[in-house]
């Protein structure tokens, strides 16, 4: 297989992009970088498809190694012919070239190898000679291979030893094997049963039914879960009319044949006890691979979406965790998100000391000038919304208003050994409080502290295969962490070990080096950190922002590589970096185009879309795109699910987004859910083409039903 030439075809790109950009890979470049720094290379294309070509590519080269491995062991036994050679190279799935392996495969004790050490082959071989006349018949040849001492004690067990191989050779022909595959998973049904005489969440499956090829991805891991947890029970099934039919026209050369009966006999057992179990087992593993494929990209849109919010700069947050028991724990930090002070309060039942926690919050709100309250979305969530709302209408003039924040993963993240680094002297529910605060003030930099599946913006994201979903999410974090940019004076370590070129290690020691060194003055500074060689320094360092340095550049996405050709350009027409620096480069863009892009990229040495990113970049020095997306809503005053009537508009935010629709914060402690048939106008064949997490939207109540905790939304405003 001519890999460059199959990945060209499948992602329609030209061969030669694909080379360059899998010899990249091969070398090292990480895919932030070659997305971000290689574009004339790529052609410009993106983190997303370079993703996707390098998952494919690491399945061809998989495919190809499984072939060597598969000719290697036929050639061991003898048995390598120049078909199966040609066959083994045509073969394009994992799954094609071992079914060309099956028949060579070392097996277990089967009723087919037992009737062979039995010596029935050559039996079964005269019976698929399918001869008009057998002189003598059939029965009588049988007759010579009864054999007491070999445990063939007649003539009718001869023959059935001998249809157990001809069921067992059409069973592992791969042909045979492939059109069946494929005729089941064409014309075949997935029918699902109750399992156990009760009620649970799976009792809209309890009798269903649906063409194979047209189960959606939610729906097979739905059905999964429910096998899983022994609820129903699964099948797939087709006519048997249709796969006997295929089986008799392939294996069948003569039905007048005396043979005949005993060839048909073995294409039914041969189907029924080998090939169907077999490929209901493949087939379902298929659909499952293939609803966690379409899953993972969901929760990677929805991930990234959520990473990429809007930060909340410049404001000092109080961080509420709720509680009842235990108490509400309280944490201010200050715009840096340096924690300012700490406290407890109980507003709640049981100990509820309701004018003791007023005080200490409106001191807390005084003597810190906080901006915004987040109130974490867990526990007591509700209680402590109405207590904050009602103490800020005795305060207006602090001007602070509050947001109900998500809390998933704040207490695995409070419990890790990173928290504890971090916070030594807090205990878990101090430092949640803490997260809480810092979500909202950088959502990208405080939740690359959680474990991604943790977030809680996926579906059925505990039936994936691990490492797969692992590798997908770790992807789309690296890409926005390098897509935003980190101070390297300020960063975390885990912030800094998703930078392109920048492992945990090399993060923890570039915490180290600035702890004993002081803050970092220039980019060049990096590479006296230990394990930042000149190939990482490569990698990482258009990715890491100096906003103290001397050297403008440092702080912006320029590469160092590329600081000859920025200045170059800028003194083309005459400006300065402090020039860009103060933003006055309004006419940079404008000079440019007058002068010809082209040109100006001959005369610098640069392609066109490096010089389109120095542009931008040198027009906003230090920029943050995620200030480009919508606010966090703020709110001063509550509402209750019980204040919401059918037709009443409201302002919500995109929690999550699944195949079947979108749920909404409305601000009522119950997402809505808006069904995909109530998204938009049009036909989408997924929320996602309209909607991603974080999305402020106008939304319309169409139905609430506060007993089961439900809401239906529309957008169809």
């Amino acid at each position: 297989m001519d890999i460059i030439k199959t990945l060209s075809e499948e992602f329609k790109l030209k061969e030669e992009q694909v080379a360059k950009t899998v010899e990249m890979i091969d070398n090292g470049d990480t895919i932030p970088f070659i997305a971000r720094y290689r574009k004339e290379v790529t052609g410009s294309l993106d983190d997303a498809i370079l993703r996707d070509l390098n998952d494919r590519l690491e399945y061809l080269r998989n495919i190809e190694k499984r072939k060597e491995e598969v000719k290697s062991l036929i050639e061991a036994q003898g048995k390598l012919t120049p078909e199966i050679e040609q066959a083994i190279l045509n073969a394009k799935t994992i799954t094609e070239v071992d079914d060309i392996y099956r028949p060579f495969r070392p097996k277990r004790k089967t009723r087919a190898s037992v009737a062979r050490e039995r010596g029935l082959e050559p039996l079964a071989i005269l019976i698929m000679e399918q001869r008009i006349k057998y002189e003598p018949l059939i029965e009588e040849e049988a007759e010579a291979f009864v054999d007491a001492e070999k445990d063939v004690p007649d003539v009718a067990a001869a023959l059935a030893g001998a249809c157990d191989i001809i069921a067992e050779d059409i069973s592992d022909n791969a042909e045979y094997r492939k059109a069946l595959r494929s005729l089941t998973f064409d014309h075949g049904m997935l029918n699902v049963v109750k399992a156990k005489d009760e009620d649970s969440v799976y009792a809209q499956y309890y009798e269903y039914s649906e063409p194979l090829n047209k189960v959606p991805g939610h729906r097979v891991l739905a059905i999964n879960r429910g096998e899983k947890e022994e609820y129903l029970k699964v099948s797939v099934d087709i006519s048997s009319d249709i796969v006997l039919n295929y089986l008799h026209n392939c294996v069948v050369t003569e039905p007048t044949s005396p043979a005949y009966k005993y060839v048909s006999a073995a294409v039914v057992d041969g189907y029924e006890r080998l090939i169907a179990p077999s490929i209901e087992r493949e087939i379902r593993n298929d659909i499952f691979d293939n609803a966690s494929e379409g899953a993972i990209k969901v929760f990677s849109d929805n991930l990234g979406h959520l990473l990429m919010q809007s930060p909340l700069k410049g404001k000092t947050v109080l961080g509420f965790d709720p509680g009842y028991v235990n108490g509400c724990k309280l944490a201010v930090v200050d715009k840096t998100g340096k924690v300012l002070d700490t406290a407890v309060i109980y507003p709640t039942k049981p100990k509820q000391r309701t004018e003791e926690a007023t005080r200490i919050v409106k001191g807390l709100i005084k003597r810190h000038h906080v901006d915004v309250i987040a109130i974490g979305n867990g526990t007591a969530s509700k209680e402590s919304e109405i207590f904050i709302a009602n103490l800020l209408k005795e305060i207006p003039e602090a001007n602070c208003k509050y947001i109900v924040v998500s809390e998933a993963g704040a207490s695995i993240y409070s419990a890790s050994k990173l928290a504890t680094e971090e916070f030594p002297e807090f205990d878990v529910m101090q430092r949640s409080a803490v997260s809480i605060a810092r979500r909202l003030q950088d959502p990208l930099a405080e939740l690359v502290k959680i474990d991604p599946k943790s977030i809680g913006v996926g579906q059925y994201q505990h039936d994936m295969k691990p490492a797969r979903l692992d590798g997908a999410l770790t992807g789309v974090v690296e890409d926005c962490v390098n897509s935003v940019g980190v101070d390297v004076n300020t960063a975390s370590y885990s912030l800094l070990s998703y930078i392109s070129g920048i492992n945990t290690t090399s993060a923890k020691n570039i915490v180290k080096y600035r702890e004993e060194n002081g803050e970092f003055t220039s980019r060049s500074q990096i590479k006296k950190v230990p394990r930042i060689g000149d190939k990482a320094y490569e990698q990482c360092a258009g990715f890491l922002r100096v906003p103290n340095s001397k050297e403008i550049l440092d702080n912006t996405g320029v590469h160092p590589e590329s600081y000859a050709a920025a200045k170059a350009l800028l003194e083309m027409f005459g400006y300065s970096l402090e020039d860009a620096k103060q933003g006055q480069l309004k006419n940079l863009r404008n000079d440019v185009n007058k002068k010809g892009t082209k040109n100006v990229c001959e005369a610098i040495g640069i392609g066109e879309p490096t010089l389109i990113d120095i542009i931008s970049e040198l027009e906003k020095p230090g920029r943050d795109v995620r200030d480009s997306f919508a606010p966090p809503i703020l709110r001063d005053d509550i509402l209750d699910m019980a204040d919401l009537k059918p037709d009443m508009e409201l302002t919500g935010t995109v929690r999550n987004v699944i195949d079947f629709g979108a749920f909404v914060d409305i601000g009522v402690h119950q997402d809505g859910l808006v069904h995909i048939s109530q998204i938009c106008n049009r036909y989408i064949k997924h929320p996602s083409e309209v909607l991603s997490v974080g999305d402020i939207v106008k939304v319309k109540v169409l139905a609430v039903d506060v007993k089961k905790k439900r809401i239906s939304l529309t957008m169809k405003l």
